[in-house]
């Protein structure tokens, strides 16, 4: 049987500039000559990707966990003796990482899904992860209680 996390947060990709920026892509599609079937399906399958995607994040008596699904079909696990320090903070997606999703940068590697807020994790042997939150400090707070 699984354990009851100490923390749970699922956050999904439901920015409307996101469905804006699709929505003109197939109306785009539509408008400029006969309908390609190919490029609206194209735009279809994104689409379905994008509102299938879902970060997932727990704190568990063991370690942190994550999953990006349906890119992880299993949860990544940082066990406490991995994890150096850690912190919430507020980060910029765009000049950090370069965008949402799984983003990798020198040194360091992010889960982010929407916002500008998260919680910074220092890895003893690996990358440091930012893993974005909508709820920062209750995320450490069960880290310290969890760490312990």
């Amino acid at each position: 049987m699984e354990e009851t996390p100490l923390f749970r947060e699922v956050q999904r990709f439901r920015q409307p500039w996101i469905w804006a920026l699709l929505g003109g892509s197939a109306l785009l599609v539509l408008v400029l000559g006969p309908v390609t079937w190919g490029g609206l399906l194209v735009v279809g399958a994104v689409a379905g990707l994008v509102y299938s995607l879902r970060l997932e994040t727990e704190v568990r008596a063991d370690g942190v966990y994550l999953k990006l699904w349906p890119l992880h079909r299993s949860f990544r696990r940082m066990p406490w003796s991995e994890i150096e320090r850690y912190e919430a903070r507020e980060y910029d997606p765009l000049r950090e990482f370069g965008g949402w999703g799984i983003r990798w940068a020198p040194g360091k590697i992010a889960y982010n899904v929407h916002g500008d807020r998260g919680v910074w994790i220092e890895r003893t042997n690996e990358r440091s992860v930012l893993v974005g939150s909508q709820q920062p400090d209750e995320f450490v707070a069960a880290i310290d209680e969890a760490a312990q």
